[in-house]
């Protein structure tokens, strides 16, 4: 951990006094799943979530994390996380009868000591290729604790998962039957299931809606043929004892996400009657829980998914049945800031631009799409400290090289002066850990705040920040006489 700076609130922001909260913890000594503690209480949420940031932000400025050397760098509340899962663990511990697998979608952030602080939090992770897996080994997930998902897997990625004794769900029955060669020619101890499409329809951001018709994952249940042809794969196969389906997405209601569980869970049952046995004993339900972008509010919460889902599809928790979700962006979307230097301000057609060196390679999502996926803005003096001052309507813009790289447009803020810092909250998830290289722009460093008790900030490195020579040799410079031999 780096030094700590005590740093108090603002004067005019009242905040509650601070929790004692667990920093980043050493790496486990054992990766068994009794390895992983019960997780703790959950810490209050909302205003503090804020009070937290507000005094991360100052000593970040203060330690040296921010300045106008390194003007952009991203932060993750270690507590909020810690809090997010037990959120999660103790909603489903409320409802069923039956074992939870939580694991995280590592693409949701795919960076090593999250995994691991998730980890430790008692969250196993979903892996959809070569690259999360070896995250998600780096940071001592076990086997008994990883979901291979993917719909393009090769057969080398299947192999393996089936070596070590992964969870995999198969897309499609052309990869059910590329399995099917590789158990016959060597025993797993994989558990393995199939990916159904329950075609219950799309939310309000079609890139993102999984179920609908023409969805290109899983097999949909609703062509013509499909769930006989379903059914019929599973009696062939005594081994197949899992189904998949994920409807949830930002976007998508809790009533639609319902609904494709519901679909999920009468398959099993009819599976099962056929069988004349429990054959499929585990649904994995996927994730997708939508975030709450616009306000501190975190709705809606996993408390509210697990009692509709208990409303809707009661056997699915009545203890015949262990689950596994793989929930990512609602884990982690809340509890990461970007902040950024404002370099310039200027005027143009009447309209305050305030120039950061935030945007595009970061809010990819916001500036090609930005009524489907708005952020808000907080703005700081440049010493971190909230900025005051008459609210004025002004763009944010980042630095790249084109007109739409905005984070925001018209957004009425404190007017915005060269020095100060913007923070962009609700980044921990799909933003600072998915760069995005739009004019070789550097992926900024990534730093785990803590607070202790005397609201003294202590941060802790996740990812150091990209150098130059590190942008070079991604871009082959080690071959730079590669075309002109």
């Amino acid at each position: 951990m780096r030094a700590v700076v005590p740093v108090r609130p603002a004067p005019g922001r009242a905040h509650p006094p601070p929790p004692a909260l667990a920093t980043p913890r050493a790496p486990h000594a054992a990766c068994t799943p009794a390895a992983y503690p019960p997780p703790a209480p959950p810490v209050r949420m909302g205003p503090m979530a804020s009070y937290r940031r507000d005094l991360a932000v100052r000593a970040a400025v203060a330690q040296g994390l921010l300045t106008p050397e390194s003007p952009v760098v991203a932060l993750l509340d270690v507590a909020g996380i810690r809090a997010s899962a037990a959120a999660l663990t103790s909603a489903f511990a409320a409802v069923t009868r039956g074992g939870v697998l939580h694991a995280f979608a590592v693409k949701a952030c795919p960076l090593v000591p999250v995994l691991r602080l998730l980890a430790d939090a008692g969250i196993g992770a979903e892996v959809a290729s070569p690259g999360e897996l070896a995250l998600a080994r780096a940071a001592g997930l076990p086997p008994s604790r990883t979901v291979l998902d993917s719909p393009a897997k090769t057969p080398a990625e299947l192999r393996e998962a089936l070596a070590l004794g992964i969870a995999v769900n198969a897309d499609n029955l052309q990869e059910l039957a590329r399995i099917d060669a590789l158990v016959a020619s060597a025993p797993t101890a994989s558990p393995l299931g199939l990916r159904v499409n329950p075609q219950v329809g799309a939310g309000s951001i079609g890139a993102l809606s999984t179920a609908t018709a023409t969805s290109k994952f899983g097999v949909a249940l609703r062509d013509e043929g499909a769930r006989e042809a379903v059914v019929r794969a599973y009696l062939d196969r005594p081994w197949l004892t899992r189904l998949h389906t994920h409807t949830g997405s930002q976007g998508v209601p809790l009533t639609l996400m319902a609904e494709g569980v519901r679909a999920v869970y009468e398959l099993a049952e009819e599976i099962n009657a056929k069988a004349g046995r429990p054959q499929v004993d585990t649904l994995d339900i996927g994730g997708g829980l939508p975030v709450n972008f616009a306000s501190e509010e975190e709705t809606p919460t996993y408390a509210d998914h697990a009692r509709l889902l208990a409303a809707t599809v009661p056997g699915l928790f009545d203890g015949r049945y262990r689950l596994v979700t793989e929930f990512g962006r609602s884990l982690l979307a809340k509890h990461g800031t970007v902040l950024a230097r404002v370099e310039y301000t200027k005027t143009s057609g009447g309209r305050p631009i305030a120039v950061t060196h935030a945007g595009v390679q970061l809010a990819t999502r916001t500036v090609y799409a930005p009524e489907a996926w708005p952020l808000r803005i907080l703005a700081y003096d440049s010493e971190g400290r909230p900025r005051s001052g008459r609210v004025t309507v002004q763009d944010v813009a980042g630095p790249a090289c084109f007109a739409g790289d905005l984070l925001a447009a018209g957004r009425a803020l404190p007017l915005l002066h060269p020095g100060d810092v913007v923070a962009v909250p609700d980044t921990g998830a799909y933003a600072f850990a998915h760069h995005y290289a739009y004019n070789s722009l550097p992926r900024p460093a990534v730093h785990g705040f803590a607070l202790a008790d005397d609201g003294a900030v202590s941060f802790a490195t996740v990812r150091a920040a990209q150098t130059p020579a590190e942008i070079v040799a991604e871009a082959g410079g080690a071959h730079a006489d590669a075309l002109v031999r």
